[in-house]
């Protein structure tokens, strides 16, 4: 074989195998396009290893999250981006490791926060009553 009978065998095989927007090794996605491995979501793009999410971008291994993208092992996200091992997150950015926040941003390691100043976990449930989340 030489380099111009490997690149054609290879153009034949892209061809014939691939399948650009598809989503495969996903279960019951709806609407989803370029994904792979995820199960249950609807409207993603770009994600992998997602369960129950709805209209994530380029996430990976998240469960349980609506409007994200580009999050890592995330779980009820919503409205975040570029967070990273945290769960109850709502419109934060660059967080990781965090667990309930709002409005946060680059924060690590942080629980109970909005608008990235800290509460104790009474108050944070009472602001996010009275803010209408």
């Amino acid at each position: 074989m030489n380099a111009g009978d490997f690149e054609k065998q290879l153009e034949s095989l892209r061809k014939t195998l691939s399948s650009p927007g598809g989503n495969p090794g996903s279960f019951k996605c709806t609407d989803c396009s370029s994904s792979a491995k995820c199960m249950f979501c609807v409207d993603c793009d770009a994600c992998y290893k997602c369960t129950h999410c709805e209209r994530c971008r380029g996430c990976t291994e998240c469960l349980h999250s609506v409007d994200s993208a580009a999050c890592h092992g995330c779980t009820h996200l919503n409205g975040c981006e570029n967070c990273h091992g945290s769960a109850y997150l709502t419109a934060c950015y660059d967080c990781s490791d965090c667990t309930y926040c709002l409005g946060c941003v680059g924060l690590v390691g942080k629980e109970f926060h909005i608008l990235n100043q800290p509460h104790d976990r009474k108050t944070y449930f009472k602001l996010l009553k009275e803010l209408g989340f």
